[in-house]
């Protein structure tokens, strides 16, 4: 691991969203010649010079061959994509099974930030009409389904080589896939990043008020992953058995246990795009919110309605759908809360006011008799008799 390190200092590149084994194999092939690291290319079968973003691209074209099982022949480096009389190339195309000239996965990795590559994704996507996209810098990664020319929706992974799109969609998950998949350690995002990109996508334009709406899925999803406290119990009680209190710490063991348990018994989660149609969506996310209302009053009014349009609501609905928001103490939407008060409410004033709903819907899911917590660094001590 010595050489990759070397090799990726002082870069916007990394390797910790791939597996160890990946990234010890392809230690083990690197040669060097005056003073140069090269490398037999996975997929070219010939040797190049090993730069920072080239090991990104081999340890993900190793990922797709070994982990996802898809064949060399239907994997290529640098494909040609034209628009009109320019020609740019793709860094990694995965054709069409059935179609082996037609592309069906593209992959960036030479634009090491986010919007940059989703940009230039965005650009392939429409010239080429691939379905599915995928940006990474090694320690960051996001898996898109073009939905239109307009949209792009996060999905929880791309398709193995025997699966198609309909099967990632379409796959039941629990609250132990919600874990074992959670977006946040998984990609090595935050969630104030994965709320700017879906700004980006699609609230910016949306003409509604960006807070309030964002503030109803959080709750909403909230609401779906404590009707799933059974589970979660049973999840708990399997790695206090198997894992000592210091290794429940390690995700990546974490994740390797619970992958063991049988999930078949347990509550499908609902706050998922799961391929049905737009409308549809939205009527099952309005029933899951009217729900959250009804075991929480006086957050909402009682005839709140979620504003967004069917196609911002399918968008906004995929990119949080598989991050955990049951934490402890909430910490992890504590960043995006104040990031989105910072915009809506504080403006230039120089001052800062904790929304209410925020603090009713703290105080409703703790339900304490005192309660002294801190929402966005401001201490507050409530008595209830609850």
């Amino acid at each position: 691991m010595k050489n990759i390190l070397n090799i990726i200092k002082d870069s916007n590149y990394s390797f910790s969203i791939f597996d160890q084994k990946l990234v010890d194999e392809l230690e083990s092939k690197i040669t060097f010649k005056n003073g140069k690291p090269y490398v037999v290319c996975a997929i070219r079968d010939k040797e190049i010079v090993l730069k920072s973003e080239e090991v990104v691209r081999q340890l993900y074209a190793m990922k797709l061959i070994e982990e996802y099982g898809y064949p060399k022949q239907r994997i290529k480096f640098e494909h040609a994509i034209h628009f009109g009389r320019q020609v740019k190339s793709a860094d990694i195309v995965i054709f069409d099974k059935d179609r082996p000239t037609v592309e069906y996965i593209i992959v960036e990795v030479k634009k090491s930030k986010l919007q940059d590559g989703k940009n230039q994704l965005r650009s392939y996507t429409n010239a080429t009409g691939a379905p599915i996209a995928v940006w990474t810098n090694g320690g960051q990664i996001s898996h898109y389904h073009r939905k239109d020319p307009n949209y792009f929706e996060d999905i929880t992974d791309i398709p193995k080589a025997d699966q198609t799109l309909s099967d990632i969609l379409k796959e039941r998950f629990t609250l132990k896939d919600l874990i074992i998949k959670d977006k946040i350690p998984n990609e090595g995002k935050s969630f104030k990043t994965i709320i700017q990109e879906m700004e980006d996508e699609v609230l910016a334009n949306a003409g509604v008020d960006v807070f309030e709406e964002v503030f109803k899925l959080i709750f909403t999803k909230l609401y779906d992953e404590l009707q799933s406290k059974k589970d979660k119990m049973r999840l708990e009680i399997y790695l206090e058995d198997k894992l000592s209190q210091e290794d429940r710490g390690d995700y990546d063991k974490v994740k390797e246990v619970l992958a063991k348990i049988d999930d078949s018994n347990f509550r499908v989660l609902e706050f998922r795009n799961s391929g049905q149609s737009e409308s549809e969506l939205k009527k099952k996310i309005q029933k899951l919110f009217d729900e959250a209302k009804a075991k929480w009053p006086g957050v909402f009014d009682e005839g709140s309605l979620i504003q967004l349009s069917p196609s911002h609501l399918s968008v906004s609905v995929s990119s949080l759908q598989d991050i955990k928001l049951f934490n402890s103490n909430l910490q992890i939407i504590d960043e995006a809360f104040e990031y989105l008060v910072n915009k809506s409410s504080k403006g230039e004033k120089g001052q800062y006011f904790t929304p209410r709903h925020v603090i009713d819907m703290c105080v409703k899911m703790l339900n304490p008799k005192i309660v002294q917590t801190y929402i966005f660094g401001i201490s507050i001590r409530i008595d209830l008799k609850m």
